[in-house]
């Protein structure tokens, strides 16, 4: 069975985080059944961007790295709070932690900020939102990031997208990193999407 952490920042963005809950839970109950998600975050209840309330089922300071084999972070709105927690002391301790045991990051949109300035994707390639005039592009290169305008970028074990469209990719990616490629074809089908 593998574990995959999902880091909540406050505002994050309800949909980003569905594509993990989603595919991971397909996965467990329709695949090979062998994925477990658990949510986290800084506080007992997190405010999504557009005020859905979550309850994380973990507080940062309760997470060791070792106990998960992946960490899935979805991104969020500025006006909602999101880098308040997302850039936290605590929350880009994580980051660290994962990245040095070599645990996959799966980080959408700009979850990759939180990425970026832990300082694990110095000197690597990544992306984040590219729209705004690359406003947030901007941002994560000013982190050290060779930052790459493609939907999804692969580097070691990170991977960071662009926008909210490119959630379900990189959701099936880290299922197809955690499982194999067939078993992440066969989810994608009983899903309802292209074989």
């Amino acid at each position: 069975m593998t574990k995959t952490l999902l880091l909540l920042a406050n505002g994050f963005e309800a949909y980003e985080a569905s594509v993990f809950t989603d595919v991971l839970g397909w996965n467990k109950v329709e695949g090979d059944g062998s994925t477990e998600l658990i949510t986290c975050g800084r506080r007992q209840q997190l405010a999504c961007t557009w005020s859905l309330a979550v309850h994380p089922e973990l507080q940062l300071s309760s997470v060791t790295a070792a106990d998960y084999d992946a960490l899935a972070i979805p991104g969020g709105f500025e006006t909602a709070g999101f880098y308040e927690d997302a850039f936290s002391d605590g929350f880009l301790s994580v980051i660290r932690d994962f990245d040095r045991a070599g645990k996959i990051i799966a980080a959408i949109c700009v979850g990759a900020l939180p990425v970026g300035k832990s300082g694990v994707l110095q000197e690597r390639k990544g992306t984040t939102y590219h729209l705004d005039d690359g406003l947030r592009q901007q941002q994560l290169a000013s982190f050290g990031v060779d930052v790459v305008n493609q939907p999804m970028v692969i580097d070691g074990n990170i991977i960071t997208s662009s926008s909210p469209a490119t959630a379900l990719g990189v959701a099936f990616k880290l299922l197809e990193l955690l499982t194999s490629p067939e078993n992440c074809r066969q989810v994608r089908h009983l899903m309802g999407f292209e074989a």
